[in-house]
């Protein structure tokens, strides 16, 4: 129809990166709001004026470090695997059977997410859908977790079987959350999976 206005389709683009102490201290301001929210409610019910407001910064502002809630909540997971990672370092398990030290770290994050099951369904629910080409910090996600087990592990140059063994774990580790978090099934049961998992899939491991 002539003179009909069409509707704006939203454009994809990276999200900025803070590059001064200012603009981190802000960043991290946005990913505590953003985790004070999803810890009180559902991902659906948050709103990013409400995180701008509880982070003291302007809803533009906002966007331009997180052009949509997907990217919000895959950076706030983002931020949780690092938090594992240097939890694992403070409490390392020191065992000859990389098995047992892996699932030591994925028990340990396994608690930590469920304490909060909110918060941890809005972040896998936004990392499950996003997609790498337009929310790039989903690879951060995989990268930060596998990195975390290779060091748990003691793997500094993993073979091809090694890749493997470890892809096929992080996706059901992820999958035994998300059943955990949706009542599927119990938290014992989710800790016996994952130690089978670990004696499954690493059996193979290589260790240099």
């Amino acid at each position: 129809m002539m003179g009909a206005t069409l509707p704006r389709i939203a454009e994809v683009r990276d999200a900025a990166e803070p590059s001064s102490d200012e603009q981190r201290a802000r960043h991290v301001r946005m990913l505590e709001a953003a985790a004070e929210l999803g810890t009180e409610k559902e991902l659906s019910r948050v709103q990013m004026h409400e995180v701008a407001k509880l982070a003291g910064v302007a809803i533009g502002t906002l966007y331009r470090y997180f052009p949509s809630k997907t990217h919000l909540f895959v950076a706030v997971m983002v931020e949780q695997i690092d938090q594992i990672g240097a939890s694992f370092v403070r409490h390392q398990v020191q065992s000859d059977n990389p098995q047992d030290a892996v699932y030591e770290v994925l028990v340990r994050a396994t608690r930590g997410l469920l304490r909060r099951p909110a918060l941890s369904t809005a972040m896998l629910q936004s990392s499950s859908t996003a997609n790498v080409a337009t929310v790039p910090d989903v690879g951060k996600i995989d990268r930060g977790f596998r990195q975390i087990i290779l060091d748990a592990a003691g793997i500094e140059n993993p073979t091809e079987e090694d890749n493997t063994g470890l892809r096929l774990l992080m996706q059901l580790w992820f999958g035994v959350i998300q059943s955990c978090l949706n009542g599927r099934i119990s938290i014992p049961d989710a800790e016996y999976d994952i130690r089978k998992g670990c004696d499954l899939l690493l059996v193979n491991l290589s260790r240099h």
